[in-house]
């Protein structure tokens, strides 16, 4: 980041080529206007500050009554950046200040650029503040070369190079030839400014795309995050050459995307800060955010506007902006115009993919849903066999979906599936300068080396990219956390009252796993028996299903039972044994398989309930004088 001075020499600068060069001002502005200047707080989240006004603005102009060149400074930069005054001194530059001299040889040329009056402390060296973090550049932009610089500007310019205060010449070149400068002009000062390591020179043709061209290159140079670009590399499973198996690279953007309207807000006249209506819609009264204090209605600016995060413009009562509204279904596209897909750049496209089909009309127009089928898939064939697609425009973003107040560009794509794709194109507005790559360029590759890394590359597998077969790990990640946290305890039951509880919060029910999780070590051998003992009961019914025995078999009730007689049996050692009787008992009877449905139907239910052995001798019973469960006996035989 830097903090910039744009310095015009309006003597030698045409009407239209200042008014170009005003537009490109402003348009750096408002670019600036919508940054989002973020860090990090303490807790790790991410919030935006307030913009760092970043821009100065001075020219040189000739004053008609003294003769005499002079120096004005007409934006100073103070703390916060402000649109409104930014637009307000672009606008008042002198328009007729047009006032160019020529040398001998007719070409255009001036004497003095005033920039030992620039390098002082009072303009640029108390810009700033004390910020050593911020880097501070000095633009030139004239249409003529110094013929050579004075020694006052020579001290200057060491100087500033002593402070890393940098000055960069930007000559625009004249289209009509008594108004170029002479090439012995320009090396003269090439060689002046060569022992300077702060001073560099830039000449360009002054149209629409170099003037664009410029204004991105400084939008680059004032925003917060140009350094601090994404490193990657990438790892190769053979070597390329000399055991080298990655490359480092540096992952920067291509495509700007820039906001799709201005929103209306209300501000407090105390800080022009915009109100939280998140806040308000909960207190239903209006708090100023700096101080919490209540504000009234006098208290409140209700014409304002919102660009981007950080910039307010206020605006006179009469000036009313729509808010941005959903897209309401069909969206339409404008075509353009048709454009060839292999010269069609893959860093202007942004966005999501959207597979687009023809639409099936209602059953009662079949005749035009075919017409339309036929139109589509026609349209399709044909711009695949051109290889060309459509550029349409919209006044929808359909990947927020929400009406803008500029126009959105898109490119349909054509296919030999007979469906076609959607991609939103970058406008002249979000389009970023290109790197540039000719300082990685090697001027001689020795013949070897290719030879190398052509054999390695050619040992990677090639095909054809199908997506089925590149899982990215979604199921296998998520699969293991679910059997982690399974890990973690059992599920507990849902009973009526936590169901009826619907205002417990997440914190709660942590809570409550706790307690879930501490278990009683009393208990826990009577719970593992109970549970051996159902799965030997599953057991038992299920031999007795098989060997066609009686299925439903009716419980006596242990209630009516006389067990109170003699000693009690120990409850699981009969249960024990008679799972142990049941299946020689009826190994040995003969029963006959018809029951009655009644019994079934009440016994259904009670399969799985433990079973009463059957007495010695007895049948079946019915009725509630059951035979008893026998004693056990665990006396040893004598040898």
């Amino acid at each position: 980041m830097a903090m910039l001075c744009f310095l015009l020499d309006l003597r030698s600068l045409s009407s239209p080529l200042l008014r170009d060069l005003k537009q490109s001002l402003l348009q750096l502005a408002n670019y600036y206007s919508i940054s989002v200047p973020e860090i990090n707080d303490n807790c790790n989240r991410i919030r935006s500050r307030a913009l760092r006004d970043r821009i100065g603005l001075c020219y040189v102009f000739r004053n008609r009554i003294s003769c005499s060149d002079e120096l004005k400074v007409a934006y100073n930069p103070s703390v916060n950046f402000n649109l409104r005054d930014f637009h307000h001194a672009v606008n008042n530059i002198p328009n007729d200040a047009f006032s160019p001299e020529f040398d001998e040889s007719g070409a255009l040329c001036c004497k003095d650029l005033k920039l030992s009056d620039v390098l002082n402390g009072e303009v640029i060296y108390s810009w700033g503040g004390n910020d050593r973090h911020i880097s501070k550049k000095i633009i030139l932009l004239s249409s003529c070369v110094v013929k050579s610089l004075d020694s006052m500007t020579i001290k200057a310019l060491t100087e500033a190079a002593e402070k890393f205060v940098s000055v960069e010449f930007v000559f625009l070149e004249q289209n009509s030839s008594h108004l170029g400068d002479s090439p012995e002009n320009i090396n003269n000062f090439i060689k002046q400014i060569g022992c300077l390591e702060n001073c560099s020179l830039r000449m360009f043709v002054p149209d629409s795309h170099a003037l664009l061209g410029l204004v991105k290159r400084w939008l680059q140079e004032l925003k917060e995050d140009t350094e601090e670009s994404l490193q990657a590399r990438f790892l190769f499973k053979v070597d390329l050459m000399n055991n080298l198996n990655q490359i480092s690279c540096n992952l920067c953007a291509s495509v700007h995307p820039i906001i799709d309207g201005f929103i209306p807000c209300q501000t407090c006249r105390c800080h022009g800060i915009p109100l939280d209506k998140s806040n308000e819609s909960k207190t239903r009264r209006s708090c100023c955010p700096v101080t919490s204090n209540e504000l009234g209605a006098l208290d409140l600016i209700e014409n304002s506007v919102k660009i981007g995060e950080q910039t307010i413009l206020y605006m006179p009562s009469f000036q009313c902006i729509q808010k941005l509204q959903q897209i309401s279904s069909p969206v339409d596209f404008n075509v353009i115009q048709r454009t060839n897909l292999r010269l069609l750049s893959e860093g202007l496209i942004m966005g999501s993919t959207y597979v687009v089909t023809p639409t099936c009309n209602d059953s009662h127009d079949n005749d035009k849903s075919e017409h339309n089928t036929q139109l589509f898939q026609l349209v399709c064939s044909v711009l695949n066999s051109l290889d060309q697609g459509l550029v349409c425009s919209s006044s929808c973003n359909i990947g927020t979906a929400i009406e803008t107040s500029f126009k959105c560009y898109y490119i349909l794509l054509p296919s030999d599936k007979g469906v076609m794709l959607l991609r939103r194109l970058a406008g002249s507005e979000e389009v970023l300068p290109t790197p540039d790559v000719s300082q990685f360029l090697s001027s001689t590759l020795a013949k070897e080396i290719e030879d190398t890394v052509q054999a390695s590359l050619l040992k990677i597998e090639v095909s054809e990219y199908n997506p089925v077969q590149h899982e990215r790990g979604f199921h296998q990640k998520l699969n293991l956390l679910v059997k982690e946290s399974l890990q973690f305890g059992a599920i507990p039951p849902k009973t009526k009252e936590a169901t009826s509880e619907s205002d417990l919060t997440l914190q709660e029910s942590s809570a409550k796993v706790q307690p879930i999780l501490q278990l009683d070590i009393k208990h826990l051998d009577d719970k593992m028996s109970a549970c051996i003992t159902e799965e030997w009961e599953q057991l038992v019914i299920t031999d007795v299903v098989n060997m066609n025995s009686p299925t439903c078999i009716s419980k006596p009730k242990l209630d009516e039972s006389p067990l109170h007689n003699k000693r009690q049996v120990d409850e699981k050692t009969s249960r024990i044994l008679e799972r142990l009787e049941v299946p020689r008992q009826l190994k040995r009877k003969t029963v006959s398989p018809t029951i009655s449905s009644s019994v079934c139907a009440d016994m259904g239910a009670s399969l799985k309930k433990p079973l009463i052995p059957y007495g010695p001798g007895n049948t079946i019973d019915q009725g509630p004088t059951a035979s008893q469960p026998r004693k056990p006996s665990f006396q040893r035989r004598k040898r």
